[in-house]
């Protein structure tokens, strides 16, 4: 059935969303979920098949992460100014190719590249369906469709690794990669089908802050990567910092000043979006960090890669099917309690991951139910915090959304990279009780501002801006 195609520029109504069109949608979220985090359980067969080590081979993860994340704001832009639907179907049919690549990688580094311009289409991702998903369902639907974008998200943290796991132990790492092509494709056929054309409209570029913004963030997620890397010098990872310390001052100081700015910086001063966007920096910087870490910590301990992947399994499946419940819980108590809720039980599984790591208990059922507890505080806080940002002033515009997005995605890549600097330098006992601080200020960050639903930005405002 095709979608109705509403005229151009007109926003479609509250009932104009499908399930088609969800569905379509939400492929290329687990698309990009997956690719995330498929590499994680066989990471250590990568590392012994090209003979590296962890320090360089962490960019396997990190490279997708780094492209990923840094580039979510450009990809918001890119999104409004050429329409939604159309960048989003490039996005899909070059994470097909990519994951072919990826496949056939004849060395480390081809593999690294392929992974990183994969992170570049996943980036698109985010802000295309969140901003589509906006687009498409009104304020009575939106909670249980982004419940159901959470569920998704969950579910593709589940399979990844888990999926990752199987396979490299059935027929090889690389078969990792082949089911996201078809998956990929199928995709994009739904799209074209299903979702209506997004009306691009000519913008403006801002692109000395697009540039400062895209490169300061991917400096910053580079340079705290290779302090884990034993072959980099010291000073090299200062000058990345440095670096990327100010070109964000500066994109920061040039949004400010400048008459069309590529990130309104004063609109993502909202209470709303600094709550959610803190909530879920924090969150994932523990998500990434703990999806990395566990894996190595169960094979170390002996275990499989299939028995860690199946491990792995209990934390984002506790997320999948908790998504869709907590979005009508927040509709009915309000999201801030929910949201804190969440990162308090977070705080907890971090600090019980800590000890279990430190005192070597293994990896039988009290780690499976540490890992339970932290899936229950990820889902608590991921669909609030993903909701709040897209009705807040910044929400509106795909630039807001890819902020929220590389703030989301960038705590993963540094949770992911601060796996490499503590196992390098540490223990896993250190490791967790940084994430443990970590979620502790994202936590303190959601008293910032009024309530938001006194404060709330009303729907009519935000189509007006769309």
């Amino acid at each position: 059935m095709t979608a109705h195609r509403p005229a151009p520029g007109v926003p479609p109504g509250d009932d104009s969303g499908t399930p088609v069109a969800l569905a379509a949608l939400l492929t290329g979220t687990f698309v990009g979920t997956v690719s995330n985090g498929v590499v994680n359980v066989p990471l250590s067969d990568i590392l012994a098949d090209f003979d590296a080590p962890l320090g360089s081979g962490v960019l396997v993860v990190v490279g997708f992460l780094l492209t990923f994340a840094a580039a979510m704001p450009l990809a918001g832009y890119i999104g409004d100014r050429f329409g939604r639907r159309r960048i989003y179907c490039a996005a899909l049919v070059i994470t097909a190719i990519c994951s072919v690549g990826a496949a056939t990688a004849p060395t480390l580094e081809v593999l690294i590249a392929w992974r990183a311009t994969a992170g570049l289409a996943a980036a698109v991702f985010a802000p295309a369906v969140m901003g589509l998903i906006a687009w498409l369902f009104g304020p009575h639907r939106r909670a249980r469709v982004v419940g159901a974008w959470a569920s998704v998200n969950g579910i593709g943290q589940a399979v990844g690794p888990s999926i990752g796991g199987f396979l490299a132990d059935a027929a090889g790492w690389r078969w990792v990669f082949v089911p996201l092509a078809p998956i990929a494709l199928i995709g994009w056929l739904l799209t074209l089908r299903s979702v209506p054309r997004y009306p691009g409209r000519a913008m403006r570029l801002d692109l000395v802050g697009a540039a400062a913004l895209t490169f300061g963030a991917a400096l910053l997620i580079l340079g705290v990567t290779l302090v884990g890397a034993e072959s980099t010098s010291g000073w090299v990872i200062l000058g990345l910092l440095a670096a990327s310390v100010v070109l964000l001052a500066y994109a920061v100081w040039h949004c400010l000043r400048v008459p069309v700015p590529f990130i309104d910086m004063r609109a993502v001063t909202e209470p709303r979006f600094v709550r959610s966007a803190c909530a879920a920096f924090a969150q994932m910087f523990a998500l990434g960090a703990t999806l990395l870490a566990i894996p190595l910590y169960a094979v170390a301990e002996g275990a499989s890669t299939t028995t860690a992947g199946i491990l792995l399994f209990a934390m984002p499946a506790t997320m999948a099917l908790l998504a869709p419940p907590v979005g009508r819980l927040s509709d009915r108590l309000g999201a801030r309690p929910i949201l804190r809720a969440g990162l308090l039980t977070l705080i907890v599984a971090q600090v019980l991951l800590a000890v279990v790591t430190g005192i070597s208990l293994g990896i039988g059922w009290l780690m499976a139910v540490v890992l339970v507890c932290t899936g229950i505080g990820v889902a608590m806080v991921q669909t609030p915090a993903a909701a709040g940002s897209t009705r807040s002033v910044a929400g509106a515009q795909g630039t807001g959304l890819g902020l929220f997005n590389l703030l989301r995605f960038g705590g993963s890549a540094l949770g992911a990279a601060w796996v490499s600097v503590a196992l390098h330098r540490w223990d896993y006992p250190v490791l967790f009780v940084v994430t443990t601080l970590i979620v502790a200020v994202g936590f303190a960050a959601s008293f910032v501002g009024r309530n938001p639903e006194t404060t709330a930005v009303t729907e009519p405002a935000l189509a007006a801006q769309r």
